[in-house]
């Protein structure tokens, strides 16, 4: 971590680096679209990863067809995510609650998710840190999401600081981009990577929020 800029705020992904989701999000889609009688395929599952909702949709819309709107499949996936949650919990990992808590004390924090908001709410009210967040920003609120740095760029103007003097914390490979060419110092955390995802364009690999913390907390600067 170079000794540049002072750290002036603090971005968090939510599926991936807070809650183990990711896996879940496509579990999500299929039982949403069993309806339908269409399967994900391991393309759209891997897909899924990271991605936005609204890229989600026109990507397995153009790969095999869905006869629903944009709107009736994100409904038909918020009551799937409901009943995998009702079924599994949010599944916390590690450090999530304390770590979001302790760094949200000492600088604005901002959530940069690509789930849609009743999904983000969800888990942010089941890990009890909705309160630690100046700023939330979901899909459907940015004109394009990760890998476009927009997300992270709209969630540094709503903080009121430059991009450069923030740290974003990934999990993906499209958030890892999406907050590199924002401008942003970004660290990528290794234990919510269920999916092998390309983590080496993060300025820095740690292995659990815990050692975001620890990193951030020992020097304060980027």
């Amino acid at each position: 971590m170079g000794m540049g800029e002072a750290i002036a705020a603090v971005c968090f992904d939510l599926d991936g680096t807070l809650v183990d989701s990711e896996g879940e999000a496509a579990d999500a889609f299929e039982l949403a679209m069993e309806p339908l009688g269409r399967r994900l395929s391991a393309k759209e599952r891997d897909f899924v990863v990271g991605h936005g909702f609204g890229e989600i949709y026109a990507f397995i819309k153009a790969g095999g067809g869905l006869p629903w709107s944009s709107k009736e499949l994100e409904e038909a996936v918020f009551a799937a995510r409901v009943t995998l949650f009702a079924r599994n919990g949010a599944g916390e990992l590690p450090g999530a609650k304390e770590v979001v808590r302790k760094l949200s004390s000492r600088w604005p924090c901002a959530l940069v998710t690509g789930s849609t908001r009743s999904e983000a709410n969800l888990m942010l009210e089941a890990l009890g840190i909705t309160d630690c967040f100046a700023v939330t920003l979901c899909a459907g609120e940015y004109p394009q999401g990760k890998p476009s740095p927009i997300p992270y760029q709209q969630a540094a103007q709503a903080l009121g600081v430059s991009p450069q003097q923030c740290v974003a914390i990934e999990d993906s490979t499209a958030g890892i981009q999406s907050a590199r060419s924002a401008g942003m110092h970004c660290i990528g955390v290794r234990v919510g990577n269920r999916y092998g995802q390309d983590q080496s364009h993060a300025h820095q690999l740690v292995d659990t929020l815990l050692d975001v913390e620890s990193l951030l907390l020992s020097r304060e600067r980027i």
